[in-house]
């Protein structure tokens, strides 16, 4: 796994799945309705989530190009961990892949315990879509 930068001004992950050979474009616009549902702006990406499983995908590799911002892949026991946090546990993918889901679990795996999923899972044909933020601490 590849560490993500976050701060004030980079505190999102966006996390992603998608079929074997979804259309770059189809993922692209899911991405940023996604960011848009969020209310943040691609300059506030921090990182694009996703399975290991999906580490060679051209659609997930192109939304990360896109914002220019690294991707991080989790195997599916790191994803499964978070299923007690995310808001959409689908048995149907647990058993694909052996986790409860990808993009809600993998955005807020990349960000840790101070993570909020503020956009829970949104579909288009052949991907999902989710996204993180992380807590600002009062300083």
């Amino acid at each position: 796994m590849t560490s993500l930068h976050l701060d004030r001004n980079r505190r999102y992950v966006l996390g992603l799945g998608c079929e074997r050979g979804t259309p770059p474009a189809e993922v692209l616009e899911l991405a940023e309705t996604a960011l848009r549902t969020a209310g943040a702006q691609a300059s506030r990406l921090a990182g694009v989530a996703s399975i290991d499983s999906r580490r060679d995908e051209p659609a997930i590799l192109a939304v990360a190009a896109h914002f220019g911002v690294p991707a991080v892949f989790f195997d599916a026991g790191t994803l499964e961990r978070e299923t007690p946090r995310i808001k959409n546990p689908s048995d149907i993918v647990f058993a694909r892949v052996g986790c409860h889901g990808v993009a809600e679990p993998a955005s807020l795996a990349a960000i840790g315990l101070e993570a909020d999923l503020v956009v829970p899972k949104i579909k288009s044909a052949h991907a999902t879509a989710a996204v993180a933020c992380i807590r600002l601490r009062k300083e």
